[in-house]
């Protein structure tokens, strides 16, 4: 099962998010604290730097293979300072019908669309539920849908909820973007006949903007004939963590945010902490969705539990 960060705030060395800290982001592909399950099926990130050439557009950088052993990706995270990323490992089930390719890598964005998704989860049933979530996206975006993952489905139903996909939205519309999702997914996995627990943990980011949501379909649910199609990692509720504060780094012998959320500039979410001292890290309520964007210098946060 997948792992994913998101951030916004000051410029960061990507190192310091990727690499260095105690359970920085490709530490947890082989050694999660919060997960039993590696995360070896590749690793996507978009970081957006307001100082670079097209600032709207953001670096991407995607890989099938291990990013632990990415030199290429160890040496960029040595030189760039974006002020948002996301960044992704995915992690599959342990099988041979699993589909491990550049094309499902995250984050997915659509080329000309600021939006960008990861997802950490398994929405079960997806061949099922694709021709019943089909209509609800737009025409334009089912056509640019490569991969064969459940999330890049969710990406292209996402964006398809927005008022319009191309421009930034404003708290309240993202809540409501949310909901309207998460409601043509479950619409889908009623009329499918499915009732066994499904994670949809969403990172979202556009550069300025980020969204996050911490969600499980019927959770609890496993009753099936087939337990091969319960994923492991449905077994628990999957976490889901944030922190605010300024000049996120080494302090002191520690990686941490300082000066507290009173004063904070930059905001990281994550799947777990990414630091060993935890005291600052909230725990995002399940069934919880946080939105945050930049205004006069310091992030705004919002959380709210959706349906």
């Amino acid at each position: 099962m997948c792992r994913a960060l998101l951030y916004l705030g000051e410029p960061v060395l990507l190192d310091n998010l990727l690499f260095k800290p105690d359970s920085a982001l490709v530490r947890q592909s082989y050694m999660p604290k919060m997960l039993n399950l590696l995360n070896l099926a590749g690793f996507g990130l978009r970081a957006w730097d307001s100082a670079s050439h097209q600032p709207g557009e953001p670096y991407f950088y995607g890989s099938a293979s291990l990013p632990v052993f990415d030199r290429n990706l160890k040496s960029l995270a040595e030189k760039i300072r974006p002020d948002c990323v996301l960044a992704h490992v995915r992690g599959v089930s342990y099988s041979t019908s699993v589909e491990i390719s550049l094309q499902n890598v995250h984050p997915f964005q659509f080329e000309g669309l600021p939006w960008a998704l990861a997802h950490n989860g398994d929405l079960t049933g997806i061949a099922e539920l694709k021709p019943l979530l089909a209509p609800h996206i737009r025409p334009e975006f089912l056509a640019r849908i490569r991969g064969t993952t459940d999330s890049e489905w969710i990406y292209a139903l996402f964006v398809s909820q927005l008022p319009d996909a191309r421009a930034p939205v404003g708290e309240e519309g993202m809540f409501a973007c949310l909901e309207k999702t998460l409601a043509l997914l479950r619409r889908a996995r009623e009329q499918a006949g499915i009732r066994l627990s499904s994670s949809v943990n969403l990172f979202i980011a556009n550069g300025r903007q980020l969204a996050a949501l911490r969600y499980c379909f019927d959770f609890g649910c496993y009753r099936t004939e087939d337990p091969a199609r319960v994923h492991e990692a449905n077994l628990g509720f999957l976490s889901l963590w944030y922190t605010l504060g300024r000049d996120y780094g080494m302090h002191e012998g520690e990686w941490k945010m300082t000066g507290g959320a009173e004063h904070a500039d930059s905001i990281v979410v994550a799947s777990e902490p990414l630091t060993r001292d935890t005291a600052s890290w909230v725990e995002l309520p399940e069934y919880g969705a946080l939105f945050a964007e930049i205004r006069d210098g310091r992030p705004r946060v919002s959380v709210r539990l959706l349906d």
